[in-house]
C-alpha cells in the first residue's frame, strides 16, 4: 500500500509529524515538531529507494546516505538550512536495520493523494530521514508567479540581491573538501524568509564530489528539474558534473525570475538553437550586463 506518514506520528520518540509539505519521485518532506526543543519546527525529509532497487544496491545506497548526511550535518551557512539529525528506520519485521539511538519500527501511515503517481510501497523497505531547519516564507517561484498574475516583472535590484545571497551559499558548498553540489538549483528551491534572507533548500539531489567514489549519493540523486539542469546532468550516474552544473541552475533561475518564463531545457536548446529567447527580448528592463551573465551561465557546454 502506498502511504505517507499521518500527522501525530512520532519518529525516534522526538519528531512529531505536523503535516506533509511536499512530495516527489524521490521522497517526501514533512513539517515536524521537535519534542526535545519545545517551539522548534523542523523539516523532515523522507528519502525513498528507487523502484526495483536490489537488496544489495539498497545496502550500498544506505551507506552512501549516511556518509553524505554526515557531510550535510557539518555545513553551517546563513543561507542554508542547518541539518541537525539523520537516521534510518526499518519497517516492522526487519529488526537490526535501524540507525541511530531511539530507533523503532515504522509507525502507521496514511493513504496518499489518489492523483499522485510517484509514491511507492513504503511498507516494504526501510526509510532514510534528514532533519533540518524549517524555513518559513515563500519560495521564489511563488513570488514570480504572483508578479506574473499582477502583470509585472520582479525588480532587477531585488532579484540581484537574492542571487547574491544564493551565490554565497553555492560558493560555500563548492569550497568544501570535497566540493558539495546541490544539483537542483531552481526558484522553487530558493525561499525568502520574512526577514529577507534567502535560503537554498531541498538537498535531495546533493552530491559530494569524491574522485575515489563516483557513485556517491546514488540513492538521493536524480536528474533534477529539466529547465534548470545542464545537459551533462541528463546522463545521471554516467554523466560528469562539477560545480559548473550548479551555475547553470543559477543562470536558469535568474532567467526565470527576470523574464517570468521558464527557460527551455538544455535538450530543447541542443535540438533547436533558437529555442532560448534573449532575456531582454522578453523584459527590456533587464540590464545588458545581467543579460550577458545569464547567457554565459546558460552555455550548453561547461567549458564555455
Amino acid at each position: 500500500m502506498q502511504e505517507w506518514l499521518l500527522p501525530g506520528t512520532v519518529l525516534r520518540n522526538r519528531y512529531e509529524i505536523l503535516g506533509l509539505i511536499g512530495q516527489g519521485g524521490m521522497g517526501a518532506v514533512y513539517q515536524a515538531a521537535d519534542r526535545r526543543l519545545p517551539g522548534r519546527r523542523c523539516a523532515l525529509k523522507e528519502i525513498w529507494p528507487l523502484p526495483g532497487t536490489s537488496a544489495e544496491r539498497m545496502a550500498q545506497t544506505r551507506q552512501q546516505f549516511l556518509r553524505e548526511a554526515s557531510t550535510l550535518a557539518r555545513l553551517d551557512h546563513p543561507n542554508l538550512p542547518k541539518v541537525s539529525d539523520f537516521f534510518t528506520l526499518s519497517p516492522s519485521g526487519l529488526p537490526g536495520d535501524d540507525t541511530g539511538a531511539d530507533s523503532e519500527p515504522l509507525p502507521p501511515a496514511q493513504e496518499p493523494d489518489p492523483q499522485a503517481t510517484t509514491a511507492r510501497d513504503l511498507a516494504a523497505v526501510s526509510r532514510d530521514y534528514l532533519v533540518m531547519d524549517y524555513v518559513a516564507g515563500q519560495d521564489l517561484e511563488q513570488l514570480c508567479q504572483q508578479a506574473y498574475r499582477e502583470g509585472r516583472f520582479l525588480p532587477e535590484p531585488d532579484v540581484l540581491g537574492w542571487m547574491a545571497q544564493l551565490c554565497d551559499a553555492l560558493s560555500y558548498l563548492h569550497c568544501q573538501q570535497p566540493p558539495v553540489l546541490h544539483r537542483d538549483v531552481k526558484p522553487a528551491n530558493v525561499k525568502l524568509t520574512p526577514e529577507g534572507r534567502i535560503k537554498l533548500v531541498d538537498f535531495g539531489l546533493v552530491k559530494a564530489l569524491d574522485p575515489d567514489d563516483p557513485a556517491t549519493m546514488t540513492g538521493l540523486r536524480g536528474m533534477g528539474s529539466l529547465p534548470y539542469t545542464p545537459i551533462e546532468q541528463y546522463a545521471g550516474e554516467l554523466g560528469h558534473t562539477d560545480t559548473r552544473s550548479d551555475l547553470y541552475g543559477l543562470g536558469a533561475t535568474l532567467y526565470h525570475l527576470l523574464t517570468g518564463q521558464t527557460p527551455p531545457s538544455a535538450q530543447q536548446r541542443f535540438l533547436d538553437q533558437d529555442a532560448l529567447l534573449a532575456p531582454r527580448e522578453i523584459n527590456p528592463a533587464i540590464s545588458p550586463q545581467v543579460e550577458r551573465a545569464i547567457l554565459a551561465a546558460l552555455a550548453l557546454h561547461p567549458r564555455d
